[in-house]
């Protein structure tokens, strides 16, 4: 099971390596749709007539594109309108899902030995920092082999 997930977590890598470069892009404030279609010097009228909408409507799809509450059917559609393929995905905050996991498995162990560790220093048993620094790589390595469906509490 685990070499199956290792597996699954390698081939999403994979895929979402190609978002990379797409989260340096900077949207412009107008939105995708008025800035290509003004671009191609196109008018509300002529993209409507494409999407079988009103001026309105289009009007209407590139406001809730700035606002955010387009839905991703209306991109689809807007993109064809405009001679454009819409693509959409994820990028990792920390650059891979196998990081973002690395991370999140040290924070859980790191949490779990310094709650344990504090209740001995209650105690008197408290041990080393070298202790607990192993004790917590021990454990994340631990938590990253069963991936612990805890590790996203």
């Amino acid at each position: 099971m685990r070499n199956q997930r290792k597996i699954l977590i390698d081939q999403l890598d994979q895929k979402l390596k190609h978002f990379q470069m797409a989260s340096t892009v900077i949207v412009p404030s107008g939105g995708w749709i008025k800035t290509i279609r003004t671009t191609l010097n196109m008018t509300l009228e002529q993209l409507g007539k494409k999407l079988n909408i009103t001026k309105q409507g289009v009007k209407s799809i590139e406001d809730s594109e700035v606002k955010g509450t387009i839905t991703i059917n209306s991109l689809k559609e807007a993109g064809d309108a405009l001679g454009m393929k819409f693509v959409y995905g994820f990028v990792p905050n920390d650059g891979s899902i196998q990081e973002l996991i690395d991370i999140k498995t040290v924070e859980l162990a790191r949490k779990i030995v310094l709650r344990t560790d504090q209740s001995m220093k209650l105690e008197d048993q408290g041990i080393g920092q070298e202790k607990i620094n192993e004790s917590i790589k021990n454990l994340a390595d631990e938590i990253k082999r069963e991936m612990r469906k805890s590790l996203w509490d």
